[in-house]
């Protein structure tokens, strides 16, 4: 019966997780506030953020799962990618931790996690292989998933992410930073009646910046008309942003079903907690789709920490001598 502890600090989000036997006993985050201050993530102040808080959130982890820390079997954490600031914090008490209990280190791949995440026992657990969409502030990809290590970027945005997408089209309508949950919840009040641009890539390939674009000119052209264009029709703006750039994703995803022949989906990343893109999913009965849990979906610990038991199980462990990696490959 392993206990995995899983730390998480790639970006603004602090986290700590403890798995055991593959249960989810907590997922302990800590956000960071003071980003919304400036419409967007300020590495510097991101990282000093951690530093405050890994400790009280490690703790945390641990009480609510009523383990001690001599209990912990090994000691799983984010080494990339991410925010190198916000990396090394998790990368240095990790290790410290690992040293101090006596246990093995293991590295784990942020983005992995987020597909892994879908393995915690007490959740509905694909099988291999499977498609996976992770969709997050940072990220726009498909992967081809055939093993718990063996995964393939068959597509990824060339320029910006959906997450990205998302903040910068709600910062042109003054939503508050992150504009996603804003504009979600708008879109559900709102008819998709502007047709956006919808972006041609190539292959699998998204792309975004024309996107963010067509949304500055028109909501340009239509203020010069009407200064109160924004706030009259602020809800049919929403979803007609949000059907956009889900159609931009699904359009892609429906592509890289008929390539491969695997119609087993799992979604993961921040962006999947969008209620449209949800929805559209669970209207593919054709398709065997793997929802994460809201609490799996934002930077959590707990995607770390299961993703650190397939590693545990096959002693693939880390190195104190490994460095944090702000980009890196699955």
């Amino acid at each position: 019966m392993p206990v995995i502890l899983g730390i998480e600090s790639s970006c603004d989000d602090t986290a700590a997780a403890v798995l055991v036997d593959g249960y989810v006993r907590s997922n302990i985050i800590a956000n960071q506030e003071v980003h919304k201050h400036y419409g967007g993530v300020v590495p510097e102040l991101a990282a000093r953020a951690h530093l405050q808080h890994i400790i009280p959130v490690v703790d945390q982890a641990l009480d609510k799962a009523n383990i001690d820390k001599k209990e912990v079997n090994a000691v799983a954490y984010t080494l990339g990618p991410g925010l190198m600031g916000s990396l090394l914090v998790a990368n240095s008490f990790a290790k410290s931790l690992a040293m101090s209990l006596e246990v093995p280190l293991i590295e784990v791949n942020h983005m992995q996690a987020h597909l892994l995440v879908h393995f915690e026992k007490s959740t509905p657990n694909p099988s291999f292989p499977f498609l996976g969409l992770t969709v997050s502030g940072g990220h726009t990809q498909l992967v081809l998933v055939t093993a718990p290590d063996q995964m393939k970027v068959i597509g990824q945005t060339l320029d910006d992410a959906i997450g990205e997408a998302f903040d910068k089209a709600g910062k042109m309508l003054g939503l508050p930073y992150p504009a996603g949950p804003y504009i979600d919840h708008y879109a559900q009040r709102g008819t998709p009646n502007i047709p956006f641009s919808i972006p041609k890539v190539p292959d699998l390939d998204f792309s975004f910046s024309g996107f963010k674009t067509n949304v500055l000119y028109f909501l340009r052209k239509q203020q010069e008309l009407d200064k109160n264009f924004i706030t009259d029709q602020r809800n049919n703006l929403c979803a007609s942003i949000q059907s956009t750039l889900i159609r931009i994703v699904m359009e892609k995803l429906e592509k890289a079903v008929d390539q491969t022949g695997v119609n087993q989906i799992v979604l993961g990343g921040g962006v999947s907690a969008n209620s449209g893109l949800r929805k559209a999913l669970a209207k593919r009965k054709e398709w065997n789709v793997f929802i994460p849990p809201l609490t799996f979906t934002t930077d959590n610990a707990a995607m770390i920490a299961v993703a650190g038991h397939f590693k545990y199980q096959h002693n693939h462990f880390g190195k104190l001598t490994s460095q944090s990696q702000s980009r890196m490959s699955l």
